[in-house]
């Protein structure tokens, strides 16, 4: 499967039976990034994490009080 990255525009291939690939079939609104971006906004915002100034929103989860 033939995917473009959403913000250098390369295209790469990648398996079509793959997770990803799977993601990117049924989910529309789900974006492609190569490793390289992929990398890059890791590292930046790890970068941001370490002054104080950036908040990082974690997704509260639910617990179950029947398990």
């Amino acid at each position: 499967m033939q995917v473009k990255c959403t913000l250098c525009d390369i295209v790469e291939n990648i398996e079509d039976y793959s997770l990803q690939a799977k993601r990117l079939r049924n989910r529309k609104t789900y974006m492609y990034l190569c490793n390289t971006c992929n990398d890059r906004i890791k590292e930046r915002t790890i970068e941001r994490l370490a002054t104080g100034n950036f908040r990082f929103y974690e997704e509260k989860k639910k617990e179950d009080e029947l398990i």
